[in-house]
Order: structure tokens, then sequence, then C-alpha cells
């Protein structure tokens, strides 16, 4: 990365980014410090450095840059620098200590990403607490869970909606000092609870004193930030970041990306900050390479993502498989609209985007015959209408894409990276640089951290994944049981999948260990695979979902894709206009999800049935054939439980909302 001349020495406002000698690599314990896995060169050797230490140094080399941008209501964006990013932390960082935030503490941040989010997350670090998200969609208890476990002095809140989740369990919360909301009206009226303008003045009349004393006393490897999982089995459990872990994955991603270019490349924030993936991308990615950040609007993922790339036109895109998937829809869409004549165009320049990639992945340089006609008249067209004509770097991440879906945009130009990680890894194990990767591979492992399977007697697996470096995690706040159930003594974290390496460093994803279903027979079926099978069969399923663990034989749930209500995002009964349209086509005339259920549409399940069938041929054993099926009465959604933040199925969730139907498939 370029920096100006005579800034890469600078002295940072923290003084230096120290790192406490200690011989052990797991700590469970509020202010506790692990030892750093450093390497003797290349990316592992990178420097340590702290979080305020990164922001320090990125103000020094870039402090009038654009940090972030948001659009106010007279529809304009509204820019902060770097160097103003950086006085707000201090401020703000200055007001939670004068308003009771204690060293070891959190605070915990409950809202859209905003600029005051990020201000929110790194303040409680510069003051020596810890920076904790919660998803907006919990409820007060899950929300009392992260609160009571992380020790929180201070929450910060978007609204009033949010406010009031908090203040209906505050009085059984023991360390809670003070809650701040910073959007909408807010009635400072209630004890204990401001405004942010008034943090902000707050903060702005205390003196640099204490803030400063405690910026010299942080290291790098002690915990800054708190993320907490999905707790699919039990609460969540609070993966403690330490400085280190999240500079330096950031630090590994960006030298993976390669060609960042500060100042100039551009990003949308909209991924829950609260999740691992959006906070090192989003937050210390950016921040590592000055980096233009643009906050979309809180209902994003419920159909205006699109519009805001359109206006921002990022120049890297990461997204979860849903919303890959819902832009595939959007585009085949369209593309059914179009005349006999479009069509033929559109496939013949699918055909050549196809061959020019795929020779690419295999080594050939140069354009293939046909394909800079095809961009132009065709590729440039879709990338437009999605926002994406500036974009270099397209990414997938949090759970499986389906390599149909990634051929799909493949063809149309758009080649698809994937990163693989975890919560417990500060997000980043794996990432792809096109045109290294491969259309059913996680990504190549990153440089600089180490990979094992387990058991297995080859080196490549397959086999548990597990990893090794300065990303993973310290331990579980104050779960000492369950840290040592993840993280071994060598510092091996266990992930849980299980997978192997190929010949060019691309991780395989098989399958996951506490999902894999074991047939009666003993046979163990990763579920991923089949249900993907199933769903590149049938375009208008929603999400389908393998179960028949212990059982003779395999069955699967699936859901018909409706329409979503704007306001709520919840799935309605509708179907959506393409499945209400192959519905048609089939000859049914329902219009509705209820009433395919409740009359057994005889057409609608013969096309499933006949799409299981042409996926079952594709099944290495009778064992992973799928035998029968069900059509649940509503698609997912989060508010309904099924699906996580970012939009991965939550199964035990849907195992016993479902358990009757389940039941039904094994009763003869």
């Amino acid at each position: 990365m370029q920096v100006p001349n005579g800034v890469e020495n600078q002295k940072y406002l923290n003084g230096p980014d120290q790192v406490i000698p200690v011989d052990h690599y797991i700590c469970c314990t509020p202010g506790g410090h692990v030892k750093l896995r450093m390497g003797s060169r290349g990316v592992a050797a990178e420097p340590p450095i702290s979080v305020p230490g990164l922001l320090s140094r990125t103000v020094a080399r870039y402090p009038d840059a654009t940090a972030f941008a948001t659009k106010k209501s007279d529809g304009k964006w509204h820019r902060t620098t770097y160097r103003q990013y950086q006085e707000r932390v201090r401020t703000i960082a200055k007001a939670f200590l004068k308003i009771g935030l204690e060293r070891f503490h959190s605070v915990c941040i409950l809202g859209f990403n905003s600029e005051e989010w990020y201000i929110a997350d790194l303040a409680a670090i510069h003051a020596g607490g810890y920076a904790a998200g919660i998803y907006t969609t919990n409820s007060a208890e899950a929300c009392f869970h992260c609160l009571e476990s992380s020790r929180a002095n201070i929450c910060a809140v978007q609204d009033k909606k949010q406010l009031d989740k908090i203040l209906s369990i505050q009085g059984r919360l023991k360390h809670l000092k003070a809650i701040v909301q910073w959007e909408g009206p807010v009635d400072t009226s209630v004890p204990g609870v401001y405004s942010w303008d008034q943090l902000m003045e707050m903060g702005a009349k205390e003196p640099d004193t204490q803030l400063n004393n405690i910026l010299k006393s942080i290291a790098v490897n002690e915990c800054c930030t708190l993320v907490y999982t999905s707790g699919t089995v039990g609460p969540p459990k609070a993966v403690m970041l330490s400085h280190d872990n999240l500079t330096w994955d950031a630090f590994a991603i960006s030298e993976r990306c390669g060609d960042l270019k500060p100042t100039l490349d551009k990003i949308v924030s909209y991924l829950p900050l609260s999740h691992v993936a959006a906070q090192v991308v989003d937050i210390y990615a950016t921040l590592t390479n000055a980096i233009e950040v643009y906050f979309a609007r809180p209902d994003a993922l419920k159909g205006t993502l699109v519009e805001t790339l359109r206006e921002v036109r990022p120049t890297r895109f990461l997204a979860v498989p849903r919303v890959w998937e819902k832009m595939h829809e959007k585009i085949m869409a369209v593309g059914a609209a179009n005349s006999s004549f479009k069509k033929s165009i559109a496939m013949w320049a699918k055909e050549k985007g196809t061959k020019h990639h795929l020779a690419r992945i295999n080594g050939q340089t140069g354009t293939t015959c046909g394909y800079k006609l095809a961009k132009s008249l065709i590729f440039s067209k879709v990338r437009d209408s999605l926002g994406l004509d500036r974009c270099l770097t397209f990414v997938t991440a949090a759970a499986p894409l389906s390599p149909e879906i990634k051929k799909f945009f493949l063809s149309l130009d758009i080649p698809i990276m994937d990163a693989f990680g975890m919560s417990e890894a500060a997000g980043a194990h794996t990432l792809s640089i096109y045109p290294k990767f491969s259309l059913d591979s996680s990504g190549e492992i990153l440089d600089g951290t180490e990979t094992r399977f387990g058991d297995s007697m080859s080196v490549n697996g397959p086999g548990e994944i597990q990893m090794r470096g300065r990303h993973v995690l310290m331990g579980y706040l104050n779960d000492e049981e369950k840290t040592k159930a993840t993280l071994d003594e060598d510092g091996w974290l266990h992930s849980g999948d299980v997978g192997r390496l190929d010949s060019h460093n691309l991780l395989y994803i098989t399958g996951r260990i506490k999902e894999l279903l074991i047939t009666a027979g003993g046979e163990n079926i990763a579920p991923v695979l089949i249900e993907q099978a199933v769903q590149s069969e049938l375009l208008h399923v929603g999400y389908a979902v393998l179960v028949g663990d212990r059982k003779k034989f395999l069955a699967i749930l699936l859901t018909l894709k409706a329409k979503v209500d704007s306001n709520t995002g919840d799935a309605l009964d509708e179907l959506d206009t393409e499945t209400k349209k192959w519905v048609a086509g089939l000859g049914s005339s329902a219009t509705t999800i209820s009433e395919i259920v409740r009359t057994k549409d005889p057409v609608v399940y013969k096309a499933i049935e006949d799409g299981i069938t042409r996926a079952n041929k594709h099944a290495i054993s009778n064992a992973q054939k799928v035998q029968k099926f069900a059509i649940l009465p509503a698609d997912f959604s989060m508010n309904t439980g099924e699906l996580g933040p970012t939009l991965k199925i939550k199964r035990n969730v849907v195992y016993e909302k479902y358990k009757d139907i389940i039941e039904d498939f094994y009763k003869d």
C-alpha cells in the first residue's frame, strides 16, 4: 500500500503499541493477555498494532480523506474525514469515561450501521473497555444476556424502539450506568438516558489526561472487542478478540487483495456490524487502507440495497449468499421479460463470459473470442443495473453459496470470490482473489495462518478444519470449559467444519460435524451439498433443509419463494412474482403458499418431485437420495426465527418448529 512520504515513522497519539509478555495462548478473564503467534517472516511477522494505533496511523497518512459518508434527510451525502473521525472517537471516549465506563467493562451497541456505531465502537476501545455489538433483531432477554455477561456499563442504542428494550431490563443489569440514544427525539428526563449530542458536549469539556493515560496502558495482546456467537445451542458465547486479532486479520485480508487503493476504494456498509465479517471488513480493513465507507439505509436487506449501490458505485462488495440469490432472482426476472432476440443475445454473451473466465481460472491469459463484445452488449448493462460497474472484488461469506449461482454470475462477468471464517477467527481464514479460485471451494488459505485436519492421516484432509494464527481468539469470556472445548493448548481452533485442501491451497468444506446427518445405516451425510443440488433443480424453492438423522432415509423440508413485507421483512403468504408465473406455467391457478399446501396442489407437488428426482441422479449413494419432501406453510425470515442476522438457516429452530412434519415422514 502506498503512503505519503515522511509519515511511516509517525508517533501516534496513544504512545507505543506494547505487548505484555505472557507464555499462554488462551485467556478467558477480563483484563488478561495472550501470547502472540508471531511469525519470522512474511505476513505473520507484521509488527502488531493496537486499534487506537491503527486509527492514529491512518489519520497521520490521510487526515483529510473521507472515512465515511451518511445520507441525511436533505438527500445529500455528509462526509467525515479521518481527522474528524479520530476527534469524535476521542470526544466520545472521554464522555464514556465521564459517565462511568470502567476498564475491561463493555459498551454494548444496538442499532443499524452508522457513523455513531463506528465511533461508539472505537471510543469504547480507546477508553479501555470492550466494544460489543448486539443484533437489532434480539429480544429484550437476548439483549440482557449480552449486557450482563459483558458487564456493560453503557449501552448505545439507535432509536426509541431499541431504547425501550433496554429500559425494560435496566433494573436487572448490575453494571449498567448509562444508555445513549443516537437517533430521533431523546427523553433525557429518564434517569441515565443521554442523547448523542449531550455526550459530544460532555466529552468536549473533559481534559485529555485520563484518556491519554489509559491509551498508554493498552496492550495489543489484550481483549478489545466481544463478538457474540449465534447461540444455536445454548446462550451466545462472548468471543474475546484482541487488538492484534482484528488489526492483523484486516492486514492479512488486505495483503491477499493486493490492489487496494487508499482514498479511492469505497464500500457500502449494510451487513450487521454485530457480525464479525462486517466488523473486520467494514471497520478494520477500511481503516487499514483508508477506504471510504458509505452507510446503506436500515432497510437495505428488505430491498433498498441496490438503490444505494447504484448511487455509490462501490469498488469492493461483500454479500451473504441470500443477497446474491436475490440479485440472481432479479436478473432472471428481467431476462424472462425480454424478447426472444434479446434472450438469444444474452445466452450467447453468457456462453462467452463463462468460457473467458474458466480459461483464466485454468491459467490462460488474454481475452477469449467474443468476450469484449459480450461485455459491451450485456455485461456492462447488468453491472450498471446492480450498481457494481466499478466493482473490482466480489465476495461471498457467512454461509455456502451454491456453485450454480456462482457459475451464473461468472457467466455475467461477475466472478464471486469465497471467504471462510468464523467469529473465533476474527473474521477470515480464507479469501480467494480472482483468478485463483474454484466454483465449489471456500477460498484460499490466508498467508500467515496454519491449517490442519483433525485426526486425518493426510495433511490435506479430509477431516475437521483446525486453524492457528494471530487471528485466533483469546477465549470465551468467563467460560473456560467451552474455551477448552474449542481451543487447545497449542492454539489450534477447532472449527467443527469438515473439509480438505487441494494442491492450490484452496479449502473445500464438505460438511459441519454438528450438522452431519448419520443415517440408520451409519453413513455420514453433509446436508448442504444435497440441499444445493435440490435448489439448483428447483429455482423457485426458497430454502431447503435436509432431515434424516438416525433414520432409514433422507427427507427434505422446502419453502416456496414468497413476497416480503417491505416494512417488517416478514415473508407473506403470497408467492413472489416469478414463482407465481412458474406455478401458472405448470397449469395451477394457486397464488398463495397456503393454497398449494392445503390442496397439495398436484401439478406443483409433481414438479417438485420431478426436480428432486433429477437432483437424486447426482447422489453418490442410495443413502444420499431424498425419498420424501414437504412444502412448509411459510417462507423463512429473521422475525419468525428460522434465519439469523446474516440470513443463515437456524437448523435447530426449523427442526423444532416443524417436528410434527418431520415425524410424519417416518411414521410408516
